[in-house]
C-alpha cells in the first residue's frame, strides 16, 4: 500500500547515549538515539537511526536524498553477521511507514483489537512486543518522493518514477547502506508489500546481477507481481477469476453466505479458475442455460443474487461488490480491508465512492510518524512526511503497449540462487491485492525446478490488504517472519 531533503540548520550535539546524536559519518542529516523494546519477554536494546543517504551518479554528482530509519540491535558480538531486513511499501508513492509503524519496528499504532475501527485522535506509538527486531536489524526505505526522501541536484524526480529507476535507486541505497554498515557479511532479506513486491522481485534479481548481493529470502506481503492478475478491462478476463475468492471470503465474514470458510475459498478458487474461466472465454457465445447456471453458482459463492451477475454478463468488479454486498444496510465495504464497512455517502450509485478501510488508518499512521521523527526522535525541516502520494506520478510502467509482469526477474533470482527462500502473505478480505492473483503467478513460474518450488511458502491471514492492523494477525505475522527467518 500504500505511499529534496532540506539541509538541517540545526547542530545536533552529544548528550549522552539516550539523547539524539551526531553521528561521524559523511551524511549531514541523521539523528540516532538507543531504546529498549521487550519481545517475547525479553528485554531488547537497540539503536534507532533517521537519516538520509546521498544516492551519487557515475560522475559524483548528488542524485537523490533516501530517507530512512534504521534499527540495529546493541550488544551483538558479531553484527557484521547478523541479519538485516530492508522494507519498503508499495503505491507507488507510498512511504514505508504502513510496515514501520504498523507491523515490524519495536513502536507501533496502536489499533482496536481487530483493527476496523479508528481510535480517538490523536495517536500516539507503544512498544511493540511483535516486532521481529530481536532477530534481525531493520532498515525501512522510503523510496524518493515519498516520506523525507527527495530528489537532488540537477536530477529529474522522472528518473526515480518508474519501475527500473526505481529498481535502481533503492538498489543503490541497499548497497550503500550495506557498505557503509559494514554489512554485506550478514544474511538479507526484503520485504515488500502491495507494489512493494513488484519492486522485491526487481531488487532480487537486480542485486544479483548488478552489485553480486545474493539474498537469503523475500516476503511479499499482500503484494503482486503481474498487473494482469488485477486489471479490470473489457476482453480481459483473468482478474474476475483472481477476485471471485476474496469476494467468498469477505462474504463469509459478513456473514451473506455460511459454511466452513476456507473450505469454502478452497472450492471457490478451483471454481473460479476451471468453470468461471471457461464460461468466461466463451463471451457472447455462451448459452443461456450456462449463462444461468454459472450465475447461480457465483451468488452461491458471494450471497449476491444470480440476476446481479446476469445482468452484468457474469463479470462483476470487485468495486462494485464493495457496493452491492452490504447495499440494503446503506454500508460500502473497504477495499483495503472489506471488512470494514462505513455508510455508503452516494447511496443510488454503483461505486463506493470512498475507501473506509483507508480510512481507519490514515489519520493515525500520519499523526503517529509526524510525533515520532519530531518529537521522540528530534527530526526538524520544513518539507512534509509524505505519507502517501500522488507527486510519483506519471509512473514509467517500462513499455507503452505492455503490462508489468515481474515473474522472471522472481524466475531468474530463484535460479540464479538456490538459496533463496519466498515468503508469500495474503489476507483473506484484501480486495486491493487479492490473494489468488499470487498463487496464479506462482504457479506460472515454469523455468524454475519442482524442488525450488519448496522455497515458496504461503501463509493466510484473517484480515485483508494491512492484515497486520488486526492484533491476532499480527501476532500470527510475528510467528510466520520468526520461523521463515530461522
Amino acid at each position: 500500500m500504500r505511499l529534496a531533503i532540506i539541509p538541517l540548520l540545526f547542530t545536533l550535539l552529544h548528550a549522552g547515549e539516550n539523547k539524539n546524536s551526531k553521528e561521524n559519518s559523511q551524511e549531514k542529516h541523521k539523528v540516532s538515539k538507543q531504546a529498549s523494546v521487550t519481545i517475547d519477554g525479553n528485554k531488547i536494546d537497540y539503536r534507532v537511526t533517521a537519516s538520509t543517504l546521498t544516492l551519487k551518479s557515475e560522475m559524483d554528482k548528488d542524485r537523490a536524498d533516501i530517507f530512512h530509519v534504521s534499527y540495529e540491535r546493541i550488544g551483538i558480538a558479531d553484527r557484521h553477521k547478523r541479519p538485516v531486513m530492508f522494507a519498503f511499501n508499495g503505491g507507488p508513492g507510498s512511504s514505508a511507514v504502513w510496515l514501520h509503524l504498523g507491523a515490524l519496528g519495536p513502536r507501533i499504532v496502536p489499533t482496536t483489537p481487530d483493527g476496523t475501527a479508528t481510535l480517538p485522535p490523536p495517536t500516539i506509538l507503544q512498544e511493540n512486543p511483535h516486532s521481529i527486531l530481536d532477530l534481525v536489524d531493520l532498515v525501512f526505505i522510503d523510496p524518493v518522493s515519498t516520506g523525507f526522501s527527495r530528489k537532488k541536484g540537477d536530477s529529474k524526480a522522472s528518473e526515480f518514477h518508474g519501475v527500473e529507476g526505481d529498481i535502481h535507486s533503492v538498489a543503490d541505497f541497499i548497497r550503500r547502506w550495506t557498505s557503509e554498515n559494514g554489512r554485506w557479511a550478514s544474511p538479507k532479506y526484503l520485504l515488500g508489500e502491495s507494489y512493494g513486491g513488484v519492486r522485491a522481485t526487481g531488487l532480487a534479481e537486480h542485486l544479483q546481477n548488478e552489485h553480486g548481493m545474493t539474498l537469503n529470502g523475500i516476503v511479499l506481503l499482500s503484494s503482486l507481481v503481474d498487473f494482469r492478475t488485477l486489471r479490470i478491462r473489457s476482453a480481459d478476463d483473468l482478474s474476475y477469476s483472481v477476485f471471485l475468492p476474496a469476494m467468498t471470503g469477505t462474504s463469509h465474514f459478513h456473514k451473506k453466505i455460511t459454511g466452513d470458510r476456507d473450505a469454502l475459498v478452497k472450492e471457490s478458487q478451483q471454481y473460479a479458475f476451471s468453470t468461471y474461466a471457461q464460461a468466461l472465454l466463451k463471451g457472447a457465445a455462451i448459452t443461456e442455460a450456462e449463462k444461468n447456471k454459472v450465475a447461480q453458482k457465483l451468488a452461491d459463492f458471494t450471497g449476491l443474487p444470480a440476476s446481479l451477475f446476469l445482468a452484468n454478463n457474469l463479470r462483476l468488479s470487485p468495486s462494485r461488490y464493495r457496493k452491492e454486498l452490504l447495499r440494503e444496510e446503506g454500508k460500502v465495504l473497504g477495499r483495503f480491508d472489506a471488512r470494514i464497512a462505513w455508510p455508503s455517502t452516494h447511496p443510488d450509485t454503483d461505486t463506493p465512492a470512498y475507501d473506509p478501510s483507508y480510512s481507519v488508518a490514515l489519520g493515525a499512521f500520519s499523526t503517529a510518524m509526524n510525533d515520532y521523527l519530531s518529537r521522540d526522535l528530534g527530526w526538524t525541516g520544513h518539507q512534509p512526511y509524505r505519507i502517501l502520494t500522488r507527486k510519483v506520478h506519471p509512473w514509467n510502467w517500462g513499455a507503452s503497449n505492455s503490462i508489468l509482469n515481474m515473474t522472471k526477474q522472481l524466475e531468474s533470482a530463484m535460479i540464479h540462487n538456490p538459496q533463496l527462500k519466498v515468503l508469500v502473505m495474503c489476507g483473506y478480505t484484501d480486495l486491493a491485492t487479492p490473494p489468488a492473483n499470487m498463487q496464479y503467478s506462482i504457479s506460472h513460474l515454469f523455468k524454475i525446478p519442482e524442488k525450488r518450488r519448496q522455497s515458496i511458502e504461503f501463509t493466510w491471514y484473517e484480515a485483508g490488504h494491512m492484515f497486520y492492523l488486526n492484533q491476532p494477525d499480527l501476532e500470527k505475522m510475528r510467528k510466520d517472519l520468526v520461523n521463515f527467518l530461522n
